[in-house]
This record gives structure tokens, C-alpha cells and sequence, in this order.
């Protein structure tokens, strides 16, 4: 399964691990991913997703409601 946030598209990045004596090799930044379950009132069901923290927060501010509404327009969610 993909690290992939399923609300905003936030995935890994990548970049390096810079050494003592500056040497470079490649390694990945995982986005910080939870898996939560949501109620969502308007369905009358529980949701589970893989959301990022940041994720969260904009859940805890906008709701679950908006949140997936928005999501569906960006794509990330079907």
C-alpha cells in the first residue's frame, strides 16, 4: 500500500543524508500518515482513512463532511 494522504495527496519526498564530511547519499522524507476511522453524519457511516497529521487538523477546522467534499474535487478521493 502506497504512503499516500488519501484527503490532501501528501506523499514522500526525497532528498539526502548529508554527512560530517558533507557526503550525500539519497533517502526519503514518508509523510507522517494515521490511520483513523471518521463518522460521517450525512452517511450515516464510519469512514476509514490514511490521512496525514496536517490532515487531521484541517479535519478538526473544516469537519469530515467538507473535508472529503473538497477531496473529491482535488481527485484524491474517488
Amino acid at each position: 500500500m502506497s504512503r499516500v494522504c488519501e484527503l490532501t495527496g501528501k506523499k514522500a519526498m526525497v532528498g539526502n543524508n548529508v554527512s560530517h564530511a558533507m557526503n550525500k547519499t539519497k533517502r526519503k522524507f514518508n509523510a507522517n500518515l494515521v490511520k483513523k476511522r471518521f463518522y460521517v453524519p450525512e452517511e450515516d457511516n464510519w469512514v476509514t482513512l490514511k490521512v496525514s497529521t496536517s490532515a487531521l487538523k484541517t479535519i478538526n477546522k473544516i469537519g469530515i463532511s467538507a473535508a472529503i467534499k473538497e477531496a473529491k474535487s482535488k481527485g484524491f478521493l474517488k
